[in-house]
């Protein structure tokens, strides 16, 4: 975004500044966190959809030429990007793509990111009725996969539904 901020890097910039991490693969991890989301990917596995995710990126980096210690970050983020509970730890790329994708799907925690950023991303990278899209990838991956990882976040389609923080851009 050329000169402009990511929310997940304005959250760390402005509030956890000494958070440490590769810009380069956070931009990785954020492009590549919901691979495992679309129909063809969803459909093609057993898998839960954080994990077939994190195997393809694997795949895709190592393809375009990403050192091993970079795809494995990617790899483990999107693996865990939606472990939310209260336990364990977690490492740096993997807590700001918490942080962001909470708030881009539930509107949890907006007070961590200037409206404006907000009205600025969506205004160069609009949402397009992402609510209710994400909303039906989690009812089939619940529905299709009723052990999938997701399972764990009770009423998760019905949280996304309920975004206030994304409603007026959706």
């Amino acid at each position: 975004m050329a000169g402009r901020l990511s929310p997940g890097r304005a959250i760390t910039l402005q509030h956890f500044p000494e958070w440490t991490y590769d810009p380069e693969t956070l931009l990785l991890a954020a492009l590549l966190h919901d691979i495992g989301t679309t129909d063809e990917n969803q459909s093609s596995t057993r898998l839960s959809f954080e994990f077939k995710g994190g195997f393809i990126s694997l795949d895709v980096l190592a393809s375009l030429g990403a050192d091993l210690p970079q795809r494995e970050a990617v790899c483990e983020t999107i693996i865990r990007h939606q472990d939310l509970g209260d336990t364990g730890s977690i490492t740096t790329l993997t807590a700001v793509i918490h942080f962001a994708t909470v708030l881009d799907n539930a509107g949890l925690y907006p007070e961590l990111v200037h409206p404006e950023t907000i009205k600025d991303v969506t205004k160069r990278y609009p949402r397009n009725g992402w609510t209710g899209c994400f909303a039906g990838v989690i009812r089939r991956e619940c529905e299709g996969k009723p052990w999938a990882n997701t399972t764990r976040i009770e009423g998760f389609a019905e949280m996304v539904e309920g975004n206030r923080a994304m409603q007026p851009f959706d």
